[in-house]
């Protein structure tokens, strides 16, 4: 198997299986966006709580020249650690949300928990 169709495996099965978990209150429900023909995966949340409509992105992935992009991640704890857990290389995981500045071209980003909005920051390796 090539690495696209191993990274595109390991993508879809970690958004499938968040997409198996309930909130703890409200009326939502998680579907998993699977595009494997331009290789882009999403989670979006959809439904009602407490009278109020819910609906919107929770993660946005893409597959591009042998890397996994997270374009967008908003689950607290993040779909980094999860992806490396599957087999994915750290450096083969860029945080596409952070400013060009922040990633290096050639080797990704390394990730570390943040204190704003539960999104992953990063440092570029080797700092």
């Amino acid at each position: 198997m090539d690495t696209t169709t191993i990274y595109r495996d390991v993508v879809e099965q970690t958004i499938l299986q968040y997409a198996r978990l309930r909130p703890s209150h409200g009326n939502i429900r998680l579907e998993a966006l699977l595009d494997e023909t331009r290789d882009r995966y999403a989670l979006m949340e959809v439904g009602w709580d407490r009278g109020r409509r819910v609906s919107g992105d929770l993660l946005y992935v893409t597959l591009r020249d042998g890397k996994v992009f997270i374009e967008y991640d908003g689950i607290g704890y993040g779909i980094t650690d999860d992806l490396i857990a599957r087999g994915i290389p750290e450096e083969d995981i860029v945080l596409a949300f952070l400013p060009e500045a922040e990633i290096t071209a050639t080797n990704g980003a390394k990730p570390r928990p943040s204190q704003t909005n539960g999104i992953r920051a990063a440092v570029p390796q080797g700092v």
